[in-house]
């Protein structure tokens, strides 16, 4: 089996991006997907260039923070933020079209770092919402990179990063028994979501998910990969 394990909310604070450096240079955490309206955006894209062995994606963001294009206010509230939540799953055609729109500019801001793109995922696993389906193709498709396994776009191999993603390395699923759990599932290749973090006030005020992040950057910089595995 081969298993990427990626860390997301990269260039959310720059406790979460230190984090998560942590469990790449000592752990085994292979990539970052980062959040280009991050606070610690321009933070995270400066320790990726120091650490060029860390795989880096795009977060894509539709539930938190402020939107990077022009002229999507139908996409936000009366503060300018996105006043989509995670469990908002259905969107006008309007709102798909501003989406795209959205996801690009985002994308297009990835690429003016220069570094290269990894793969896709999004918040709050927006980009596996059925409504996006035929977006998130779209752009997986223009911009030639795979995209994190959702249901919604199972069929679509051409496209995704692997045949399965664990998502169960998270609050009470995290322990040390993380490839115990994962030996036996009928993969060839699957991606586990991780969370790392150094807790910084920053984190408190604008994620619900806070010490956990701590629990799981001290599991990822003490577990190995096992023989069977291997890194994707």
């Amino acid at each position: 089996m081969r298993i990427l394990l990626n860390a997301d909310d990269y260039g959310l604070t720059k406790g979460v991006t230190d984090g998560i450096i942590q469990s790449h240079v000592n752990g085994i955490v292979q990539s970052a997907t980062l959040m280009m309206n991050g606070l610690a955006a321009s933070y995270a894209v400066e320790q990726a260039r120091l650490h060029p062995s860390l795989q880096v994606g795009i977060h894509l963001v539709l539930t938190w923070g402020k939107p990077i294009a022009a002229e999507c206010d139908s996409l936000t509230n009366e503060k300018g933020l996105f006043k989509f939540k995670s469990s908002d799953t259905t969107l006008t055609q309007e709102d798909l079209l501003l989406v795209e729109k959205e996801w690009q500019s985002q994308i297009e801001a990835f690429q003016k770092t220069g570094l290269p793109l990894h793969h896709i995922d999004s918040h709050h696993h927006v980009h596996g919402w059925s409504d996006l389906k035929e977006v998130i193709i779209r752009l997986a498709k223009k911009y030639k990179v795979p995209v994190r396994f959702a249901d919604s776009i199972k069929n679509e191999s051409d496209i995704l990063l692997t045949q399965a993603l664990w998502t169960d390395f998270y609050a009470d699923g995290v322990d040390g028994q993380l490839f115990n759990k994962l030996k036996d599932l009928p993969y060839e290749s699957i991606e586990v979501m991780t969370h790392p973090a150094v807790i910084d006030d920053e984190l408190r005020t604008v994620s619900s998910y806070v010490h956990k992040r701590k629990t799981e950057l001290e599991l990822l910089c003490s577990m190995k990969l096992p023989d069977w595995a291997q890194p994707l």
